[in-house]
């Protein structure tokens, strides 16, 4: 067949992650592949992501181009992709993930326990920024945004940094950052951890940790050598996970700009989610957990909605800004 394109962000981060995964494609599918870098508006806008329309301005574009035809397969980082379907593509390939946790990258080498009363720590995240209040509320929470190395340089000292003045809002003006450990081991930098953070202070994002791999739906068909080679790096105890954890997100109808977190793991023949609701103060927050032996996506589907109607029941839309509430 002719030259699958694979279509990515341009940043260091996805196109380090485009690259392993499109080996892998083509080691399993035989056939010639190139990664077509795709300029997103999450690429050129500045400001808290929140602000600028949240997960979907990373994936709008490399959606538009699979359909136009300009790539044949869009890799996103799943938590960057919106819950809601887009007719004529399919989420094709969820290979398997990499670490959820979030990752502390501090100075000194402490960890969030060690911190020092009203230290700065940076994050782009609703969801970080509350439950890092939740277990420090002494923290000063500073709002970031850049790429991997971009916030790690925020941090003087890390491991891997390059040698720069502080600068306030630049370099070396925070006592830490908190970033996915998954985007750290893909781009080489988990020299930069302190400490990961557990589930049981940190919920990750929906998804996070994991790649989506969508084409066109004529493409997944398993007579085809893409569909086939798609069919074959697909993960399918990843795919129940983030399953259940984006049905979750979808029925709470919650934005990026919403402290939730979510995390499902199978575990012999049963399949697990628990999730946190905070208030953006981290002052607040509502944490539940459940499980179903439905080992299916339908199984996993219901599973995070069943869920997602205790969290509303238990109150969850008076913390956060859940437009699935009804209110």
């Amino acid at each position: 067949m002719a030259t699958v394109k694979i279509g990515t962000r341009g940043s260091k981060l996805a196109l380090s992650q485009t690259g392993q995964i499109t080996e892998q494609l083509k080691a399993v599918g035989g056939f010639e592949a190139e990664i077509v870098p795709v300029r997103t508006d999450g690429d050129v806008l500045t400001g808290p992501l929140s602000q600028m329309g949240g997960t979907g301005v990373f994936a709008a574009a490399l959606r538009a181009a699979v359909l136009d035809g300009g790539v044949d397969v869009a890799v996103h980082s799943l938590k960057d992709l919106p819950t809601a379907a887009v007719p004529g593509l399919a989420l094709a390939a969820i290979p398997v993930r990499a670490d959820s946790r979030d990752a502390l990258c501090s100075r000194g080498g402490v960890t969030l326990a060690e911190l020092p009363a009203g230290a700065s720590v940076g994050t782009g995240s609703p969801r970080r920024a509350a439950q890092l209040l939740a277990a420090r509320p002494d923290l000063n929470i500073v709002d970031i945004r850049g790429n991997v190395d971009t916030r790690l340089g925020r941090v003087a000292g890390l491991s891997g940094n390059a040698t720069a003045e502080v600068v306030p809002g630049k370099t070396g003006d925070l006592d830490a950052v908190v970033l996915a450990a998954a985007g750290l081991s893909r781009i080489g930098r988990l020299d930069a951890v302190t400490e990961y953070l557990e589930p049981d202070v940190m919920l990750p994002a929906p998804g996070q940790g994991a790649l989506a791999l969508e084409c066109r739906t004529a493409d997944t068909v398993l007579t085809g050598v893409l569909g086939q080679a798609l069919a074959a790096v697909d993960d399918h105890d990843t795919r129940l996970a983030v399953t259940a954890e984006r049905a979750l997100l979808a029925r709470l109808e919650a934005g990026c700009s919403a402290p939730v977190g979510a995390l499902a793991w199978r575990k012999g023949s049963m399949l697990y989610l628990e999730s946190v609701v905070c208030s953006l103060d981290g002052t607040r927050s509502l944490r539940l957990k459940k499980a179903t032996d439905g080992l299916t996506t339908v199984g996993a589907t219901l599973l995070g909605i069943d869920l997602a109607e205790e969290l509303l029941a238990g109150g969850a839309a008076d913390l956060a800004d859940l437009s699935g509430s009804g209110k």
